[in-house]
């Protein structure tokens, strides 16, 4: 008897180089087995390039999407600011396919899991716009990963997150305060159309947003929830929740 198939959840892919030598579309393992493992879903490699992929085709094809985080920023010139050395390194081929994705998929309520870069990407295709650096800001931490130390150290939970009352992160989580690690350099300047702003590091950036009136699932968050996402209790609610509507979505679109 065959089991029942598991959702197709697409994961974006980052462009890399393999021995310095191969150009090829990778996703880290920890991606994979957090879609596999807790949202219960088949996790789909897409490499993130409009001459090998388009929006549509993605959308027939997978039942929902994880935003990935990735070296390379949003273009500066996606949100109307020009690029400075500032912007760091950027990867217009995945814009061109991220951004239209998420403002399609927000359109027809197809779900979408933003991380870290993945959540800047939400922000800007709805309009919103990017600090270059977040610790140059008066005021604010330094978020970025630890340069040096294991991998458990580099993803370590390192402040707190503070939901709005109420809101849905609230009530996913069970907790209107989490610890979550930090590992991005960029955060949100100006909110995009109908993004809300649902929670907020001890300094006031913004790490937590959805689509306000959204007819699917599209959580964000500037954290990375996949580090021990089976065993982490603010990163298994999240997974969970965005598997159960990656699978509501394949049963009314089968």
């Amino acid at each position: 008897m065959m089991s029942r198939k598991r959702p197709v959840v697409g994961v974006i892919g980052n462009a890399a180089l393999l021995n310095e030598t191969y150009h090829v579309h990778a996703g880290a393992s920890m991606i994979s087995a957090a879609v596999a493992d807790v949202s219960g879903a088949m996790p789909l490699l897409i490499p993130a390039d409009p001459r090998f992929v388009s929006v549509e085709e993605l959308m027939a094809v997978c039942d929902g999407f994880l935003l990935t985080g990735g070296r390379p920023n949003v273009h500066a010139e996606e949100y109307g600011e020009e690029h400075t050395e500032a912007h760091g390194a950027h990867d217009r081929a995945r814009d061109a396919i991220t951004l239209p994705l998420v403002r399609a998929c927000v359109e027809r309520g197809q779900p979408f899991l933003g991380v870290c870069r993945g959540f800047q990407e939400v922000n800007v295709a709805l309009g919103g716009s990017l600090y270059p650096e977040i610790r140059d800001l008066p005021g604010r931490m330094n978020h970025r990963m630890p340069p040096d130390g294991t991998l458990e150290e580099k993803f370590a939970l390192r402040h707190m997150v503070t939901f709005t009352e109420g809101g849905p992160f609230h009530r996913l989580m069970g907790a209107q305060q989490v610890m979550t690690n930090t590992l991005h350099g960029q955060g949100i300047k100006t909110p995009g159309r109908r993004i809300v702003i649902d929670g907020h590091a001890p300094d006031g950036t913004p790490e937590a947003i959805y689509v306000k009136d959204a007819p699917g699932f599209t959580l964000a968050v500037q954290w990375h929830p996949e580090y021990n996402a089976a065993n982490d209790p603010v990163s298994r609610p999240l997974f969970a929740a965005f598997g159960e509507a990656v699978r509501d979505w394949a049963s009314v679109n089968a």
